[in-house]
């Protein structure tokens, strides 16, 4: 990937301009560090799930971004950490998984995060597993070398940890502070990374990173947080009717991905382009300029942009072609629009059930509000009532299935006997 000198000096204040940074430990310090040369940083990624979310964007485009700008970028894929759970942001303990699942998992988002970060080859990405190191270690010699060095006090005074103390806090959860340190003390070892980012939910975990590797090693080194991804009305980005919006295909498709960027709440179209595409500022501040009707360019822009980055040109280009098929009035017999199979041997299905099996709906459940909430057609039926039933005779050679004015899908009936 090349770089430019000018670019590496304005590392950080690219970061700045596109919204990313939230806080700093030492704002002067950092700049000067990468206006000096190459900087070595990571961030963390727990694979707790079969794909990584739009929520992971942030610090992956800012990664990006970094390693554009000549620095160097290391991925933390968390196969010793995510075995304890992070308590950050959440009100209950986590789920435990066992470490076959833990493996499986990081063997799927890693592609993810190396595509985004080093673009289509992922050839710039650096992905260590901190397994490696933390999954060997003897637990009283680290609670001696380690421990010792973390005040319980402090620990408690951090957010993750007062958030949780009402609801009970469990002590393997109470480790996680040391082991995310731990990390950050071993890579600054091991490759002289002097920079750990992530959201701002993982302050108080950075900088105790940040407090160790000063006690142990005698080291400066730098923390960078970025403000947790939510939409203008203050919900959490990427939740949808039908589930979270995952990076990975075959869980959201490129068609779906591209439509929920299309579809976003005015207020975060121009926000959202600087945080989740490469698109440059200059051009970000026209499409600002936009109002009402108008914006729906600067929308299918931000569409087609974030969908570049995680699933590619070619992908993106296809999900703008079948929207545009889908919207336009071809979508019925455009083979481009995301389809949907029926293969129920009698030639017929519940609209609750198509919606769930379609992936229109998260649920049956969730299926069965659409439908109350008068939000369901077929073609050009509406649909009333949670009992009715799709058949083949009503879909001919494919119709679409509206879930309120902005999820389709098209239906065909198949006969695989």
């Amino acid at each position: 990937m090349t770089t430019t000198t000018s670019a590496a000096r304005d590392a950080l204040q690219i970061l700045r301009e596109r919204g990313f940074v939230q806080q700093l430990s030492d704002d002067a310090g950092l700049e000067a560090r990468l206006r000096a040369g190459s900087v070595c940083f990571y961030a963390g990624f727990d694979p707790t799930a079969a794909s990584l979310h739009v929520g992971s964007l942030i610090p992956l485009i800012a990664m990006a971004h970094l390693a554009r700008a000549g620095h160097r970028a290391i991925a933390v894929l968390g196969g010793g950490t995510a075995m304890v759970g992070d308590p950050s942001g959440k009100t209950e303990m986590r789920q435990l998984i066992t470490q076959e699942a833990i493996q499986a998992n990081r063997r799927k988002i890693e592609p993810q995060i190396r595509r985004i970060i080093g673009g289509e080859s992922g050839a710039d990405a650096i992905a260590v597993d901190n397994a490696e190191w933390l999954l060997p270690l003897n637990y009283i010699a680290f609670i001696r070398d380690i421990g010792r060095h973390f005040s319980v006090n402090r620990m408690l005074s951090a957010e993750a940890y007062k958030l949780r103390l009402e609801k009970g806090l469990s002590f393997i959860e109470f480790n996680y502070q040391l082991l995310q340190a731990y990390d950050f003390l071993v890579l600054n070892e091991k490759y002289d990374c002097t920079l750990q980012i992530g959201g701002d939910d993982q302050w108080g975990n950075i900088v105790a990173g940040i407090d160790l590797i000063r006690r142990v090693r005698q080291k400066e080194t730098f923390a960078l947080t970025f403000p947790l991804l939510t939409t203008a009305s203050g919900a959490k980005m990427g939740k949808t009717a039908a589930g979270a919006v995952w990076l990975d295909a075959a869980l959201t498709s490129p068609y779906d991905f591209f439509q929920y960027f299309v579809n976003v709440d005015d207020r975060d179209v121009i926000r959202f382009m600087k945080l989740l595409t490469f698109i440059p500022t200059g051009e970000i501040e026209r499409y600002a300029q936009l109002q009402g009707a108008a914006l729906r360019e600067a929308k299918r822009a931000l569409a087609r942009g974030v969908t570049e980055v995680v699933h590619g040109a070619a992908a993106a280009a296809e999900a703008d072609h079948a929207a545009s098929a889908a919207f336009g009035g071809a979508g019925a017999s455009d083979a481009s629009v995301p389809t949907y199979e029926v293969t129920e041997p009698d030639g017929a299905i519940k609209i609750v059930d198509l919606l769930a099996a379609s992936g229109l709906a998260a649920s049956k459940s969730a299926a069965r509000r659409l439908v109350e909430q008068g939000g369901v057609r077929v073609g050009e039926r509406k649909i009333t009532s949670i009992e009715e039933i799709v058949r083949a005779a009503d879909v001919g050679t494919g119709t679409l299935l509206h879930a309120g004015k902005k999820n389709i899908r098209r239906i065909v009936f198949v006969n695989r006997g």
